[in-house]
């Protein structure tokens, strides 16, 4: 099912009346979409968890699990599926599989995928490969530190209705970089007053991928390394060290792998949206970056355009 087709067959009598609340506000022909949408999820944590809840509430088609890692403590802080006995989750994996060997065959099956928790290389290796499928199938990319969180949105060419004030309904039309275009954009040319946290994610994840490291696995004894690699990086992108604080920096890294569970909801439930948003083809979706930060309890829209001449 292709998110921007229709969706012929009609819903079951048992379905319209579970969903008959959400029917109201976004039709019969938004849920039919969604009730034929299938869904991956790379990365099962505190976040995608909450997410997946609120993808299964709204009726989704199918939903499936990928994740190869092991089970740690810090998962039972945020990750509500995992059963808190030791017995249960001792030594197994959060799902089954591993995301960075996933192919352009197998996503076909999907309509929707969803990575977290990814190395750089991998989140770049999977927004690819959606792409060069003859299919569309739309890309997003979340995480969570602690109390701050990014949302990376590709929905290549995505064609929605967007609702006037007066009540008419109109036919808009979005091209979407992919998220190497988006990350590859000097600097220099972003505006003023782009949010500090898309400037600490992309020293973090860069360091993360020189060294070797699997995502979140940063401490406070990285920070002079970190700090060093931010300046490099302010130097050759012609920015002020000062839009990246080193206090923000270093909160990023003490959270490490941790989440916020209040966050985790927060952000799973603005990527439910989303994902509703992008298989109903009804309401103005983010493009293409979206933060939050628990500190002052605001969430922020960057819209990153890929670099001249792309």
């Amino acid at each position: 099912m292709d998110g921007r087709g229709g969706a012929e067959e009609e819903l079951t009598a048992q379905e319209t009346a579970l969903y008959d609340r959400q029917i109201r506000v976004w039709g019969v022909d938004a849920q039919k979409r969604l009730s034929k949408a299938h869904v991956l999820v790379c990365g099962m944590n505190g976040t995608t968890t909450e997410f997946c809840k609120n993808i299964v509430l709204a009726g989704v088609g199918s939903l499936s699990l990928m994740d190869d890692h092991i089970v740690t403590e810090d998962d039972l802080n945020a990750n509500f599926l995992i059963p808190p006995d030791d017995s249960i989750y001792g030594g197994r994996p959060r799902a089954e599989g591993d995301p960075s060997l996933i192919d352009g065959e197998f996503l076909d099956k999907f309509d929707i995928v969803v990575v977290s928790r990814a190395s750089l290389k991998t989140k770049l290796f999977i927004n690819e490969n959606c792409r060069k499928r003859s299919k569309h199938i739309a890309f997003y990319a979340i995480d969570c530190k602690d109390s701050c969180g990014e949302i990376f949105v590709d929905l290549q060419k995505h064609s929605y209705v967007k609702k006037k004030a007066e009540g008419e309904a109109e036919q808009q039309e979005l091209t979407y970089p992919s998220l190497q275009e988006a990350i590859s954009v000097p600097w220099k040319n972003l505006p003023r007053k782009t949010t500090k946290l898309y400037f600490a994610m992309r020293v973090l994840e860069n360091y993360e991928l020189s060294e070797g490291r699997s995502p979140g696995d940063t401490t406070l004894s990285d920070a002079p390394a970190v700090l060093a690699r931010r300046k490099d990086m302010c130097e050759k992108m012609s920015l002020n060290e000062s839009q990246i604080p080193t206090a923000l920096l270093e909160r990023l890294l003490a959270a490490g792998n941790k989440e916020h569970p209040a966050v985790c909801a927060i952000l799973g439930g603005i990527l439910g949206q989303e994902v509703i948003k992008s298989i109903s083809c009804k309401g103005d979706p983010i493009k293409n970056f979206f933060y939050f930060d628990a500190a002052d309890g605001k969430g922020v829209m960057e819209d990153i355009p890929p670099p001249p001449g792309s």
